[in-house]
């Protein structure tokens, strides 16, 4: 294959500044984030809390301390002879705590809980699952840029196929002019030659327009000015027919997609089986909690606990989860044969056009070197008087034709080999 260096630098520049390609890399970065908060579950969870709690009624506990110590104080008074100890009154204490604070910090650790394991490994998969949309969008746009850069190419040697023709014709126009006022040819030679002149010119404009257009669609691929020029590669030969064989399509983002999606539908099967699995957990309180603002000795605490949840009964509701996924599994299976027999009819499809391409290509390039034979004997023998002009319109025009032709079945031959590049996914992407 030739060397395409500018074609390749603006597939680089193409990769790093399409529109489309940047959402879906902004798409990537949300799952790298969310993968590593599923990490993040495993470490301990700090977190600061405090209550204060100014109370008066409601429910109340009535404690009888009177009744209780009473007697025995006025014993004791009797015995001392003194009033040392006062009759007391029966307490009614209330419930709710009044001029309360608790102040604290948790930390919590998960111990063993399935739930994150399967949560985690559900994120990693759909990661990798964003990087194989991401590496899809870009194997497109190699494709969309490559087939937009050789319609590109093809319009621009068409225009200049065209002035080439332009300066045939009216070299053409000279002759006849010259034959007719030596007398040697009537009128109609020199109309028809200056037909000939208009038609080659309107064909330029359009040839024009179309290079204008390809080049539009071109730069929008890499997200430049409409109107920025582009430089050329000098493409004169066939690309190498050495594509890979028609069964091999394993390397299609497709297909990775698939695979990656069936991973994780197998670990949400095990995610609705996790409930079999018991959830266990440890946390730990620092804090204070007294009345009246008080921070002290007596006031500060700590609690330590480990906690145990086991899912036993929720009426079936596990087992239908787990009845999806198997459902969601044989799903994915069915689409993944069919995706990979679509694929390979498309890669045998693909590469079948390929190969009339080329024929088409060595058969243009047959007819375009009898064409320029041809028409160079046709000219000399007009130029003599040995031929009429018909004979050398029609040797000018099919000359004309052939240099598109050779020109079009060049550039056919490179988009299939392009399209083949894209349904064997054998374009490395850097």
């Amino acid at each position: 294959m030739s060397a395409q260096h500018k074609l390749d630098e603006y597939i680089q520049e193409g990769l790093s500044s399409n529109q489309s390609i940047k959402q879906q890399t902004f798409i990537l970065d949300k799952n790298v984030y969310a993968l590593k908060e599923a990490k993040s579950m495993f470490l301990p969870d700090v977190s600061f809390s405090t209550t204060y709690t100014k109370a008066d009624g409601g429910r109340t506990i009535d404690f009888p301390t009177g009744d209780l110590l009473n007697g025995a104080y006025a014993t004791l008074n009797q015995l001392t002879g003194s009033n040392s100890f006062p009759q007391l009154k029966n307490q009614r204490i209330l419930l709710n705590p009044d001029n309360f604070y608790d102040a604290k910090f948790r930390t919590t650790l998960p111990i063993l809980n399935a739930e994150l394991i399967y949560n985690k490994r559900i994120k990693l998969q759909q990661v990798d699952l964003q990087k194989a949309e991401v590496l899809l969008y870009k194997r497109e746009l190699v494709k969309e840029i490559k087939t937009a850069y050789y319609n590109y190419v093809k319009a621009i040697n068409a225009t200049e196929i065209y002035k080439s023709s332009l300066r045939l014709v009216e070299e053409g126009q000279r002759i006849n002019t010259a034959l007719f006022n030596n007398s040697k040819v009537n009128r109609t030679a020199v109309i028809r030659s200056t037909n000939e002149v208009s038609k080659i010119n309107a064909s330029l404009i359009a040839a024009t327009k179309t290079a204008e257009s390809a080049r539009y669609y071109f730069n929008f691929l890499l997200n430049r000015s409409s109107t920025d020029s582009i430089l050329l590669d000098d493409i004169t030969e066939l690309p190498k027919q050495d594509y890979l064989p028609a069964e091999n399509v394993s390397s299609r983002e497709e297909l990775a997609k698939l695979r990656i999606a069936k991973d994780i539908n197998n670990n949400l099967n095990g995610l609705a089986k996790s409930y079999l699995i018991p959830k266990i957990g440890t946390y730990l309180d620092l804090g204070s909690q007294a009345f009246d603002w008080q921070f002290n000795n007596h006031s500060r605490y700590y609690f330590l606990g480990v906690s145990l949840e086991w899912n036993l009964f929720s009426f079936g509701k596990n087992s239908y989860k787990i009845k999806q996924t198997v459902a969601t599994r044989q799903s994915i299976e069915a689409q993944t044969d069919y995706v990979a027999q679509q694929l390979t009819t498309e890669l045998k499809v693909r590469q079948n056009e390929m190969q009339s391409a080329v024929a088409e290509y060595k058969a243009a390039q047959s007819q375009l070197t009898t064409a320029q034979t041809y028409y160079d004997d046709v000219l000399k023998l007009y130029k003599e008087g040995m031929a009429i002009y018909i004979e050398l319109l029609d040797a000018q025009n099919q000359l004309i034709n052939a240099r598109l032709n050779a020109n079009i079945a060049l550039f056919d031959t490179w988009i299939s080999y392009t399209a083949v590049e894209r349904a064997n996914a054998s374009f490395i992407i850097q």
